[in-house]
């Protein structure tokens, strides 16, 4: 039988997991706007941000919430 701890931290990942998915789609989305757009440069910019977002999600840990 699974504790409430396993749970816990299963439904953590797939929050986390579900987020930087999240995060990386709207990277793509930014950079598909920007080579659309006759001005991309905030296009490409919100890009980054996703990106680095999504990365930075890996080192969240529910301990320290």
């Amino acid at each position: 039988m699974a504790s409430e701890s396993d749970d816990y931290r299963r439904g953590w990942a797939a929050a986390l997991q579900a987020a930087r998915y999240w995060h990386e789609a709207q990277a793509k989305r930014a950079l598909i706007m920007a080579r659309r757009e006759r001005f991309p440069k905030n296009l490409e910019r919100e890009a980054e941000l996703h990106q680095r977002c999504a990365e930075q999600i890996t080192v969240l840990d529910p301990d320290d919430v």
